[in-house]
């Protein structure tokens, strides 16, 4: 283990920004209007004529618009929903290697575990609803590998296609009437990129790659979800890992993140993931495929997942809030007198704009900054963490039932258990 980190990003990469905001794109391929992430209006404070003024300024091609360093520490952006906490975020990102080295596997595992709520190789998976592409495959070769992988446990949260439109023609509105149909939907994986793009035309130009990723991205950040998109590495070597991914620069310029998967030799258990990204760390991971399963494991990992110290501001924010008072609402200065951490009210809500998302996360509480005819005013809502659920899973592997004997007698005293727990919970 070590504490280097390796910044493996090329110059328009991936890996060299922490936290940026969804806002810093403004290339037109990317428009950003009607966003679920931090739509630039959710906060505004402007009157009806103002916002008819300003889209007046909008639609002249002459006009720039810009935000104040004062209006940006004003305004608390929402941050990206992680999907696998330290590895997968909201946006679009990619995952390449080698053919047959066995990334569908790898994909089916994330997909997995992200529709189940299991935790992947110690990182905290968010439970969601998952698509899975699988456009080089037919369904009875999906169901032979994921029972391989997870015998016959499974989940009405992973759906299956393998066959789609193509990006621009087609799979779009695919896509859209999947989300409007599963609206808990989080993760989509798109096994292979080749498979949705339309032919002819540059297929590797800057200028192309660039476009179907943006389009990618788009779609992501409109529903605040991470759309994985597979894709192929070339044989050529290079100085840095991530040029060998086939196409151009644009592919690694345009997307949020990126793993690229390696093995030292095709027939090897053994395989590193290089782990770049705008809300993560560089990282490598080290993993071992159990031969039987076809289940990657992780061995070890460089580069430790950044693990911020106790913030006494935001402890004490949250304190104002818990089950038994789930809001609390007042002016920034009735804050700052509740919390008493030596700020001004105004610092104090600049710092919480920023921190928001830092504030959600690790002590579930919600922050809200809005103006009011009578000034400002600051929400702050306990979110409640729903405990896990349970429930008797047959295991079907060895041809029976899973609920004989004393088998039976575990799984019944795991359901009651689970069932108790719930119930107090709720009361």
């Amino acid at each position: 283990m070590t504490d280097k980190i390796e910044k493996t990003a090329l110059n328009t990469s991936v890996g060299a920004d922490e936290r940026q905001s969804i806002q810093k794109t403004t290339d037109s391929i990317i428009p950003t209007s009607n966003l679920k992430i931090n739509d630039p209006t959710e906060n505004s404070e402007e009157s009806f004529e103002e916002m008819c003024r300003r889209m007046q300024r909008l639609t002249d091609p002459r006009y720039l618009h810009t935000i104040t360093l004062t209006e940006l520490f004003q305004t608390s952006y929402t941050s990206r929903p992680p999907i696998i906490e330290g590895l997968l975020y909201a946006g679009a990102y990619i995952l390449a290697g080698a053919p047959k080295i066995g990334k569908s596997f790898m994909v089916a595992q994330i997909a997995y575990h992200v529709s189940t709520g299991q935790d992947l190789w110690g990182y905290k998976v968010h439970q969601g609803t998952v698509l899975y592409l699988a456009l080089e495959d037919d369904f009875q070769r999906i169901q032979s590998r994921m029972f391989m992988m997870y015998g016959v446990e499974d989940t009405p949260n992973l759906h299956f296609a393998t066959t789609a439109g193509k990006i621009g023609n087609g799979l779009d509105e695919q896509l859209e009437n999947f989300i409007r149909e599963h609206s808990d939907t989080n993760l989509i994986i798109i096994d292979t990129m080749q498979k949705i793009r339309e032919v002819g035309g540059e297929a590797y130009s800057y200028a192309s790659d660039y476009e179907i990723i943006g389009r990618i991205k788009q779609f992501a950040d409109q529903h605040g979800i991470c759309v994985l998109t597979v894709h192929h590495t070339r044989k050529q070597q290079a100085d840095d890992s991530f040029e060998t991914i086939s196409g151009t620069t644009g592919l690694l310029g345009c997307a949020d993140g990126s793993l690229l998967m390696q093995k030292k030799k095709r027939t090897a258990l053994e395989a590193t993931i290089d782990v770049v990204g705008r809300d993560q760390q560089d990282q490598i991971l080290y993993l071992k495929k159990d031969p039987e399963t076809q289940i990657w494991n992780l061995e070890r990992m460089e580069t430790e997942p950044h693990r911020e110290p106790p913030d006494p501001v935001l402890e004490a924010v949250a304190k104002l809030v818990s089950t038994e008072r789930q809001e609390w609402t007042g002016s920034p200065s009735e804050l700052a007198a509740a919390v008493q951490v030596g700020m001004a009210a105004n610092a104090l809500t600049k710092y919480l704009n920023v921190k928001s998302g830092r504030l959600l996360d690790e002590y579930h509480v919600s922050y809200e900054n809005k103006a009011r005819h009578a000034g400002r005013q600051v929400k702050l809502t306990y979110m409640l963490v729903e405990a896990p659920s349970f429930e008797v899973v047959e295991d079907g592997r060895d041809g029976s039932d899973g609920c004989n004997g004393e088998n039976a007698t575990i799984q019944t005293t795991v359901a009651i258990v689970a069932a108790v727990a719930e119930r107090s919970g709720s009361e």
